[in-house]
């Protein structure tokens, strides 16, 4: 049920509101009138404060400035960036229709979204903004893995200990990050945080903005990679890297945006994508010990903890299995010509 007060900030009268499904960290809902959708509203996680919307209309208005189709901010009937209900902010976006997907199906779908990439960073690349929310520790792996070690050493649930010391082990495997600039990143670019058109095949634009900020292609592309390139998806028991849909993803990425990339940042994009899996273990293995961040699925899970374990094991696996394929990986990146 959605608050009087948070439909009335803005003046949507007789909405229709449902949920929508996929959102790990915030609620999110169709707003509808007369069966159209008008806006998606959002309950945001305490994790982001209210302003984390002003950096959304400003990177938002840069990027419509720039011809990119991006969701929009839309302020309240008195003009403000959010609401606050209880303690919650609440939000809503302008509607951008689009298919979203939770797996990459083929590879033509990956050059499509990172070709959607390249042009967000094209974009953002003379963008002058100083951002007004900044979530601390983000990709901070060292940060990531002393907390995970902290809870091995006081001791948990078994599978909890066990998942853990394999992610500390694994970690000690990992190459040297090289040196990357700064950039305007989006932050968060799992496949699902993506809209796609079908006819033709195009991105559309990017969504969920929560996580803008200054990051390294190393993270930024790195994450994107976690995502796309398994299959299974972050949620199953079974994974694998695939080395087509990289490849894929990088063509269609340099072909938008391959002069803003140095070399060092392409090789920074491999060892990332290694990193990220492995940082995005100690994570789900962390929630398994403390039960209180990532949003959970009850219909498949007994519990989050359950869930998060699953989750850890995953992306366990899926950062071996790009330490598997590193090479060809890196000579994908290094290639002179696209892939």
């Amino acid at each position: 049920m959605i608050p009087d007060d948070v439909v009335r900030a803005w003046g949507w009268g007789a909405a229709e509101i449902a949920e929508l499904p996929g959102g790990l960290i915030n609620a999110t809902y169709a707003v509808r009138q007369a069966g159209a959708p008008i806006a998606v509203l959002q309950r945001i996680h305490p994790v982001f404060a209210g302003e984390v919307n002003l950096d959304i209309d400003a990177v938002t208005t840069h990027l419509a400035a720039r011809g990119l189709t991006t969701p929009r901010l839309l302020r309240t009937s008195d003009g403000r960036a959010w609401h606050e209900h209880a303690g919650r902010v609440w939000r809503a976006l302008s509607w951008v229709d689009g298919t979203t997907i939770y797996a990459v199906p083929d590879p033509a779908w990956a050059e499509a979204g990172g070709a959607l990439v390249g042009a967000f960073h094209r974009a953002v690349a003379d963008l002058a903004h100083d951002y007004a929310f900044a979530r601390d520790g983000v990709h901070d792996t060292r940060a990531h893995l002393a907390r995970l070690t902290d809870h091995v050493a006081a001791g948990g649930p078994v599978e909890a200990v066990a998942v853990a010391r394999e992610i500390l082990d694994a970690v000690r495997g990992l190459p040297e990050m090289p040196d990357a600039p700064r950039r305007h990143c989006h932050g968060d670019l799992k496949i699902s945080n993506l809209l796609f058109a079908t006819a033709p095949l195009c991105g559309v634009c990017l969504v969920d903005l929560d996580t803008l900020g200054l990051s390294t292609i190393a993270f930024e592309l790195g994450d994107a990679m976690r995502s796309w390139c398994n299959p299974q998806g972050e949620d199953r028991g079974s994974v694998g890297f695939d080395l087509a849909i990289f490849a894929a993803a990088m063509r269609g990425f340099r072909s938008v945006a391959d002069p803003l990339v140095s070399a060092g940042e392409k090789t920074a994009i491999v060892v990332g994508l290694e990193t990220v899996c492995l940082e995005l273990a100690a994570r789900f293995a962390v929630d398994v010990f403390r039960d209180e961040y990532f949003g959970w699925d009850p219909a498949r899970f007994a519990s989050r903890r359950a869930h998060n374990l699953v989750r850890a094991r995953g992306q366990l696996a899926l950062g071996l299995a790009v330490r598997a394929v590193r090479g060809d990986a890196l000579d994908l990146v290094r290639s002179a010509r696209l892939p």
